[in-house]
């Protein structure tokens, strides 16, 4: 595994399912908890904070990862957390990133929606000139607030439109928040030229993906990992190449997969479908893109080649133009090559 574990090192990539708090860095973490000691839940120490960090149902996943958000409390902490995920991963060879990002959550715990979107931006060029990462944004409705939240995140999408948003999202719980309540929203915020990529089929069954196909007009599926209990779906999602975003990892430490054993990322890959290698959250799940490619490898009993098609499956489902999909291509094959 060491070869292997050095050829993913290097392997250039392209990531599109990780969100923009839940890749905080454990330092910037315990300084931000540091800094608000007293009004949070989170610990400072960097090992306690590996023990908050323990999960015992999505639904606690979901009160720790706001607990964090709640420590994101002006422009300044959200010019600092983006760059410092961007930092982390380019140190991972990722060329390019859709990072799902949460505005509601901010501008409801008092930072202006400009403001906001100011920092992410400048923080975005910022990173493009000290890392070579080519970052954009996925605007995602946190499901757990409902349609309040819906018609924020789609207000702040529209009237504010930073430069780099691309595609619009919706996240957070799926058990209790059927997806179909939230097709307005996603029809004004396509009609406007954002492409659709909502969680679902992580924590419930097909229907759920089914729903975010034809009620959201879904162009990838956040995790998708219930589709392999429907051999229609996965006919459905293979014939149009749906991009599926996997996060292996992510689905056992919430606890919608027992373990890694019986994820169903092998049945995915066998019936076709566009699948991606993705990270989620990772400090919080204590894994990296790197981790999960490896995990994937296992599961999958790939070597390079396998884990390369892996990463241009990454390329072929992002929306980036096709001039910035071709130079990430030729990279992964320039790479191989010389690899070989």
């Amino acid at each position: 595994m060491t070869d292997l574990t050095t050829f993913i090192a290097g392997l250039p990539k392209v990531e599109l399912h990780v969100h923009h708090v839940g890749s905080a860095s454990p330092r910037i973490v315990s300084e931000l908890a540091a800094r608000h000691e007293g009004h949070t839940p989170v610990p400072s120490d960097p090992d306690a904070l590996a023990s908050y960090f323990e999960f015992r149902d999505f639904a606690h996943f979901v009160e720790v990862y706001l607990s964090v958000v709640d420590l994101i409390r002006d422009p300044e902490d959200v010019w600092l957390l983006t760059h410092e995920v961007a930092r982390e991963l380019a140190r991972q060879q990722v060329r390019y990133a859709e990072l799902t990002i949460t505005p509601y959550s901010h501008v409801r715990r008092g930072i202006p929606a400009p403001a906001f979107c100011e920092a992410i931006e400048d923080a975005r060029k910022r990173a493009a000139a000290d890392f070579g990462l080519d970052l954009r944004w996925c605007f995602d409705i946190p499901g757990e607030a409902g349609l309040p939240a819906a018609e924020e995140t789609l207000r702040i999408a529209l009237d504010e439109r930073p430069d780099s948003l691309i595609s619009f999202g919706l996240g957070g719980p799926e058990i209790g928040v059927p997806r179909p309540q939230f097709r307005p929203f996603f029809d004004q915020a396509r009609a406007a030229g954002l492409r659709s990529v909502p969680h679902a089929g992580e924590t419930t069954g097909p229907q759920t993906i089914w729903d975010a196909l034809h009620e959201l007009g879904a162009e990838r599926i956040g995790h998708g990992i219930s589709a392999a209990q429907d051999p229609e779906l996965l006919t459905y999602l293979a014939e149009r190449q749906i991009g599926m975003e996997i996060c292996p990892t992510s689905n056992v430490r919430t606890r919608a997969v027992a373990n890694l054993d019986e994820h169903p990322l092998p049945r995915l890959v066998d019936a076709g479908l566009l699948v991606t290698i993705n990270s989620d959250d990772p400090p919080m799940f204590g894994t990296t893109l790197n981790d999960e490619y490896a995990v994937a490898a296992r599961l999958l009993n790939a070597g390079p080649a396998e884990l390369a098609a892996l990463a241009r499956n990454a390329v072929t489902a992002s929306f980036l133009d096709p001039i910035g999909k071709q130079r990430i291509i030729e990279e992964i094959d320039a790479y191989v090559a010389n690899a070989g």
